[in-house]
């Protein structure tokens, strides 16, 4: 049993530190075209930076992070994602507030809306839409991602992201955690996680809503 949670630790930190923000590059430059043309919001952006990057440090020291810490990250990067596609990129949320307390793998979220970016938005000439969805379905917490786009064989072609989110969900939740990423339309891709959740406090949170 020691054995096996070293190995389940050290896969762990192996995953995690090939997780790291890869649009820092992009971020800069946009911000640096707002210097001079919009100083607020570069300094806006500046600490949306700082913030993204302040939580890829710290998911080395942790196994999980709550719902709501990841969106409001995820909401950091988008904002400057926004500042380069301008009205190229939109953005929809449809957020369960009872899921914000529940807990994911840090960083896991922000990885799966930059891959829809990278491989969806950015390789449409008009532009489309990221739409992020929580919500508990029967014993588990559903995250689903879906972006305008196609699937093809290089939407993981940089390499360990999508790999290895199904490893990670596994290794802390379980075999019941699971990961798919499939088209579901016409020029739509969806990215679903599901996490297991004690099944009497999703329904007990269920039935409180109004």
């Amino acid at each position: 049993l020691k054995l096996e949670a070293l190995v389940k630790e050290l896969e762990l930190k192996t995953i995690k530190a090939h997780i790291n923000p890869h649009f820092i590059f992009n971020a800069l430059n946009s911000i640096r075209a707002l210097i001079d043309e919009n100083p607020p919001r570069a300094r806006t952006a500046i600490t949306e930076l700082s913030n993204i990057l302040r939580s890829s440090m710290q998911a080395e020291k942790l196994e999980t992070v709550t719902f709501e810490k990841e969106l409001n990250i995820v909401k950091d990067y988008l904002a400057l994602e926004h500042i380069r596609f301008e009205d190229r990129l939109q953005v929809e949320y449809e957020i369960d507030e009872d899921t914000l307390d529940q807990p994911i793998p840090p960083m896991m979220l922000q990885t799966l809306v930059e891959n829809a970016i990278k491989h969806g938005i950015s390789r449409q000439v008009g532009g489309g839409k990221v739409r992020i969805v929580s919500d508990f379905k029967e014993d588990y917490h559903e995250l689903v991602i879906l972006n305008t786009g196609v699937l093809n064989g290089s939407r993981d072609s940089d390499g360990f992201g999508l790999a290895s989110t199904k490893n990670r969900l596994q290794l802390l939740f379980g075999q019941k955690a699971n990961f798919d990423i499939r088209e579901t339309g016409e020029n739509t891709v969806q990215a679903r996680v599901l996490i297991p959740v004690d099944v009497h406090t999703a329904v007990a949170k269920t039935s409180l809503k109004p």
